[in-house]
């Protein structure tokens, strides 16, 4: 569903409605200047009408986004919904999946954070997905590295933990720092990191890169809700609104 204020009077009306039903081709040059300087007068009288023509085409370009977006995620929905290695959260047997594009080092990410997690507690129906996409620079790809090495080594559950430390971890990124955290969590840091740049997580970060360019996704956080892409930071009760609209159908 799409979500926009009702259309506003454009100036394209207001020029077609000054011109009646005279075909503008065939006025003379005289007829023609004297138009638009009856326009340019109207205009400079009323700028309002501007702002509302603009406000208009922004209206339909994001219409024409959305619409465009619906059609990327349903070309996608194998690799975005079952891709068989991201970590899956919430209810993995909800009615409605959430797909999170992150990295942890984004400000937004942390932010939105709380926000998905109240959302999962409140709800109990939603399936999470997260993708990591690490587009920050290096100390993004050496945590999305070290959360991915920790869900092949030591499973989920410690995937979660690593993760959520992650998101709330400031400073240096580097492996003493990261197998410190393994170790405050009651992991095994060694092995986790030994596997930090094998060519599986090499390979699951390339795709979810090439994923994210087919979405045309450019930016964290990014959320896939069903057949809807939500780009950027959006609070629970936004969340909420936009779950309770997908479930009316």
């Amino acid at each position: 569903m799409i979500r926009f204020a009702a259309p506003a009077l454009t100036a394209a009306a207001l020029f077609a409605g000054s011109a009646g039903a005279a075909d503008l081709t065939a006025l003379t040059e005289a007829e023609r200047a004297a138009f638009r300087n009856e326009v340019r007068a109207y205009l400079m009288d009323h700028p309002e009408i501007i702002i509302e023509a603009v406000d208009l085409l922004k209206e339909r370009n994001a219409q024409q986004q959305a619409q465009a977006d619906v059609a990327l995620v349903e070309n996608n929905a194998e690799a975005l919904f079952n891709d068989g290695y991201s970590w899956v959260g919430g209810n993995p047997d909800g009615d409605i999946t959430l797909v999170e594009f992150m990295d942890y080092r984004c400000g937004y990410c942390r932010r939105a954070k709380p926000e998905v997690a109240k959302l999962l507690a409140e709800d109990g129906n939603i399936r999470l997905i997260v993708k990591e996409f690490p587009i920050l620079g290096d100390a993004s790809v050496a945590s999305s590295r070290f959360a991915i090495a920790t869900r092949k080594v030591a499973g989920d559950e410690a995937y979660e933990q690593v993760h959520d430390a992650l998101m709330e971890l400031d400073g240096d990124v580097n492996d003493v720092i990261l197998g410190r955290l393994a170790e405050g969590l009651g992991l095994d840091s060694a092995p986790i990191l030994a596997r930090m740049n094998d060519d599986d997580i090499t390979a699951e970060i390339a795709e979810t890169r090439a994923l994210a360019q087919r979405l045309q996704i450019s930016g964290t956080p990014t959320f896939v809700l069903q057949d809807e892409l939500l780009r950027g930071y959006l609070p629970a009760d936004q969340l909420e609104i936009i779950v309770s609209e997908k479930r009316d159908g």
